[in-house]
């Protein structure tokens, strides 16, 4: 009788094994690209500030038509500086160049300025965020210094470089360091106590700390800093180059107002908002992909 049972088995087996049916394996969908939320998503970021553009252009428009207007109108702006508008990036020679050239030449001095302010805004912000004393003796020093303003640091910087480029670099340096220092302090006092813990018990070196535990912790917040670092130090290099001279934007827009080439300036206006505006979405977007998303409270 077993032996009989076993054939049964095995003869069921195989019939199962011909009516049975091969289920292939699951997979992910594929992800199908929506126009129609792409398009809603476009025209919900990029219609409102046009309409607003567009009636802020027709108010100025009616205001300045008039020929004892003090300022240009868009139209008297456009009519005028059409090259500038038009190319940015045309170079004659020596300061006959485009503004794009201009904006290229600032941007580079900012990120000496800035760059060399987010290393050492990050360092010092993190010894301060881990010793209370050098909170205590460190944080009101700061607090007084940040309050300068950007011009009043050139005069001193010019007497210790004895050059105009250095100069700037380091207004550039001493304003935006500030927001980084402290935004970075914050975000390491605010390190929950548990990873701190966790750092104890895996025995991790001051090094291995400040990397794999201190930075990831309070990245949301040194980014926070470095948004209103780049901010600060944009400012400040069109302020510094007024004065210093040179190529750069700044200088430019002073060179104009000494021509009496008010449509320049406006346009020159224009350029350092969008690439102002340009900068911080960058720090922003990075931050954000560094984070994953996470924001400070």
């Amino acid at each position: 009788m077993p032996a009989l049972a076993k054939k049964q088995t095995i003869a069921a087996a195989a019939n199962i094994s011909k009516t049975a049916t091969i289920l292939p394996l699951s997979k992910r969908p594929a992800t199908k690209f929506d126009m129609k939320t792409v398009t809603s998503a476009v025209l919900a970021n990029v219609v409102p500030p046009m309409v607003v553009l567009a009636i802020m252009l027709a108010v100025w428009q009616v205001l300045c038509s008039s020929p004892t207007a003090s300022l240009p109108s868009p139209h008297l702006v456009w009519q005028e500086s059409y090259d500038l508008i038009a190319y940015p990036f045309f170079n004659n020679g020596s300061q006959d160049i485009g503004l794009g050239w201009r904006v290229l030449i600032s941007l580079q001095r900012v990120a000496y300025g800035f760059g060399l302010a987010a290393i050492a805004g990050v360092v010092v912000g993190a010894i301060i965020g881990q010793s209370v004393w050098a909170m205590r003796g460190l944080d009101p020093i700061f607090q007084v210094l940040r309050t300068v303003p950007p011009l009043a640091w050139l005069p001193l910087s010019l007497a210790a470089f004895q050059d105009s480029n250095p100069s700037a670099i380091f207004v550039i340096f001493i304003t935006s360091i500030w927001p980084v220092i402290i935004n970075t302090a914050v975000g390491v006092r605010n390190i929950p106590q548990d990873y701190r813990n966790v750092a104890k018990v895996l025995r991790l070196n001051q090094i291995e700390f400040f990397f794999k535990i201190m930075l990831p912790s309070a990245a949301p917040y040194i980014f926070t800093g470095l948004r209103i670092g780049v901010g600060l130090s944009w400012l400040a290099i069109v302020a510094a180059e007024m004065l210093t001279g040179g190529v750069g934007i700044g200088f430019f827009i002073w060179d104009a107002w000494n021509s009496s080439r008010l449509p320049d300036i406006i346009v020159a206006l224009a350029y350092i908002g969008v690439v102002g505006f340009a900068l911080d979405k960058l720090v922003a977007a990075v931050g954000k992909l560094i984070t994953r998303g996470a924001s400070a409270n």
